[in-house]
């Protein structure tokens, strides 16, 4: 076996290589790439869809769509720079690498959620049915996009002998992001060193799986404006705040030493619960008094 081998040997699969880029012209894409560009694609798909379908200008969904992708991807950036800041404050230009990685996804959600709140405002829209048919676009794009982690061997978790265990060559993967469980309970097949972690890129994609049904059923029985972008916040923060405390490679808090997107996490959860529980109150009690 080679270094580019992943496993997942509890069911039985061997992908014996499993490449990180292919060349076309002599230029190397990252599969990383293309991944997060088909997810983004899909994700553009399905919201015009559910635009068109709730009688809204998928056209202006489209062009929304477009300008909160760069700004999403460089709230993405901004996020893991300011929480890895002693990765870059010696080497300030490689902020701007972003072919070397280091994009966070709650930094892209942040910064598009600001993008669709400042378009709301510009255009006088109701940002809640902004954010409602958005969402729907965003969640296909994590469940795409969380694969590019795959190809890459990163975003994994600890040790872990269970059913969906993935073997990874301990050599293809960043030795940081190795603990002393991994490497004391690594095992050699065919010449090749491997460790077994939990794929928490797959949960994490199974996971919004649930929360796009969730999301699309919702939006055929929504009661107010809102209601389907809050139940996408607490659905992937619940699944977030889970699969974050598997991860190890988080972003911790400076000082306290928390995982910053599990504390974020746990905070959105909760506060978007409380603001549903409250929309739906409003909802009840304002069809009581009519």
């Amino acid at each position: 076996m080679s270094e580019s081998t992943i496993m997942f040997p509890n069911l039985g699969i061997v992908l014996p290589h499993v490449g990180k880029s292919v060349s076309v012209l002599g230029f190397e894409i990252a599969f990383y790439g293309m991944v997060i560009a088909l997810g983004m694609l899909c994700g553009i798909s399905l919201l015009t869809k559910v635009a068109e379908r709730t009688g809204q200008d998928k056209e202006m969904y489209f062009d929304l769509s477009l300008i909160t992708i760069v700004c999403a991807i460089l709230g993405a950036r901004l996020y893991y720079v300011i929480f890895s800041w002693d990765s870059y404050k010696n080497n300030l230009i490689e902020i701007f690498n972003f072919r070397g990685g280091g994009l966070a996804i709650y930094g892209g959600v942040l910064a598009g959620i600001l993008t669709v709140w400042i378009f709301s405002v510009k255009k006088k829209k109701s940002f809640g049915q902004l954010a409602d048919t958005i969402c729907t676009g965003l969640v296909v794009g994590q469940i795409i996009g969380r694969w590019g982690n795959f190809f890459n061997r990163e975003a994994f978790g600890g040790y872990t002998d269970g059913f969906f265990a993935m073997a990874l060559p301990q050599a293809a993967v960043r030795a940081d992001e190795i603990t002393a469980e991994m490497s004391a309970k690594a095992y050699m097949a065919e010449g090749t060193k491997f460790i077994q972690v939990h794929p928490t890129f797959l949960y994490e994609s199974l996971w919004n799986i649930c929360v796009l049904i969730l999301l699309l059923v919702l939006t055929r029985k929504k009661r107010f404006h809102g209601e389907v972008f809050l139940a996408y916040l607490a659905g992937y923060g619940l699944g977030r705040f889970w699969i974050e405390g598997l991860r190890t490679d988080q972003l911790l808090l400076p000082g306290i030493g928390l995982p910053v997107s599990q504390v974020l996490s746990g905070m959105l959860f909760v506060i978007s619960i409380i603001i549903l529980f409250m929309g739906l109150k409003k909802c009840k009690k304002d069809k009581n008094q009519i």
